[in-house]
């Protein structure tokens, strides 16, 4: 294996700085950003017991890989029922959507801080059969006990921004340590393929995007029912995932929007619920849905709630997907829209989800918009224009049903790693 000094000074720096981990996380416990109740979990301490039988762990970072960790369970599941899992995530909002989505035989629990005393309990409780790293979330000590340990490793969907890339790349010698613990790994996109395999030395494989495979957020037809009837006939267009600086952008566009379409309605989702007051005072004194604040004639809404993007989505038939207009976000996932039916709309800066828009731009299936007159601009296009509308839809849809070819490649591959017999028995 190569020697890496900069993995060494990782090692070491984690090594110095675990002593005081319990004071950061319980500064990041009080500003809600952490279970305070599960904090000894980020620890390796765990009240639940690990299931009979053999187990395979997933790691996910958030939201998102955590929908395609879910969704490769499923398949697992589904293909062997001997299989137990656990998944192990980052932030609270993941673990949200795990205790909604998860099914029986999969446990979920806090990743473990990337600390040798943290991860080496870790490994020694949940004793996994196999290890599933789900897209680029690389820890390295995590990564290397478990090696140790003799988990068989993969990384799959791996999807990484041209920047990171970059990173990797120049700090060769720890990516190519790290890429080599991985027993298989596959890439969402032929540009992380391409990268991965100059570290592995040997080619890796481009099944596709696994997340393409996620199903459409559940919409709550009662409650989208409700917020159609106060709608009634106006036109309307959401603003999806907004973050600071962006509400002022979606705002004029609507302003200059208001000028052909006097009664026109912008439903503004920020990405961070807890933004909603100080969304709701650059709109004027917006209704808030948080606050269970009627439509009425206003001409803009906040829906600063959370699980509720599906009748959004469903409800608007055009959405800015933001997070997008400023350099430094890179960008929001379009596939959700895409799916439930609504004209895809987003800026120019979407590094995070490159792959994605590529293959919707090519098709048609979304346009790019940087300035509030063209958002305006664009948005009248799709209302006045519904067969136009309707073949934009189309095609994002098309895209977007593709994957079900890199699940099923996926799914076999890890099936053929997890160790068999080795835990019979807890």
């Amino acid at each position: 294996m190569s020697f890496s000094p900069a993995l060494l000074g990782y090692r070491t720096a984690t090594a110095l700085l675990a002593p005081l981990a319990g004071v950061w996380l319980g500064a990041r416990a009080r500003r809600g950003k952490e279970d305070a109740a599960r904090l000894g979990e980020r620890f390796g301490r765990y009240s639940q017991t690990r299931p009979s039988g053999a187990l395979v762990w997933l790691h996910a970072a958030s939201v998102g890989e955590s929908g395609v960790a879910l969704q490769i369970i499923e398949a697992l599941a589904a293909r062997d029922a001997a299989l137990s899992f656990l998944l192990s995530t980052g932030t609270r909002t993941s673990a949200d959507l795990v205790s909604r989505r998860a099914k029986g035989r999969t446990h979920h629990v806090y990743a473990p801080l990337d600390a040798d005393g943290s991860v080496k309990r870790f490994l020694a409780h949940w004793r996994p059969d196999l290890g599933v790293f789900v897209e680029s979330e690389l820890w390295p000590n995590l990564i290397l006990a478990a090696e140790r340990a003799g988990v068989p490793l993969a990384l799959v969907n791996a999807r990484m921004s041209p920047s990171s890339l970059r990173r990797w790349t120049s700090w060769r010698a720890v990516g190519t340590r790290l890429m080599r613990a991985f027993a298989y790994v596959s890439t969402a996109d032929a540009r992380t393929s391409e990268a991965l395999a100059l570290l592995r030395g040997e080619a890796v494989a481009a099944p596709g995007n696994v997340k393409l495979v996620a199903p459409a957020p559940p919409v709550d037809a009662q409650a989208r029912a409700a917020l159609a009837t106060q709608i009634g006939a106006r036109p309307v267009w959401l603003a999806a995932s907004t973050h600071a600086g962006e509400d002022e952008i979606v705002i004029a566009a609507h302003d200059k929007l208001r000028e052909t379409h006097p009664n026109a309605l912008l439903i503004i989702a920020p990405r961070h619920p807890e933004r909603g007051g100080d969304v709701a005072a650059l709109a004027g004194g917006a209704p808030r849905r948080a606050r269970f604040e009627p439509i009425g004639q206003a001409p803009i809404y906040v829906a600063d709630t959370l699980g509720e993007m599906g009748l959004l989505y469903a409800l608007a038939p055009v959405a800015f997907v933001a997070g997008s207009l400023l350099p430094h976000l890179k960008g929001h996932n379009p596939i959700e829209p895409a799916k439930l039916g609504a004209a895809v709309l987003t800026g120019p800066f979407v590094e995070s989800f490159e792959d994605i828009f590529a293959a919707l731009a090519k098709a048609d299936g979304v346009q790019t918009l940087a300035s509030a007159d063209a958002i305006a601009e664009a948005v009248h296009g799709l209302w006045s224009n519904e067969p136009g509308r309707t073949r934009q839809c189309d095609a994002a849809r098309a895209v977007v049903d593709q994957g079900a070819h890199a699940l099923d490649e996926t799914v076999a591959a890890l099936l053929a790693l997890v160790k068999r017999d080795a835990h019979a028995t807890a």
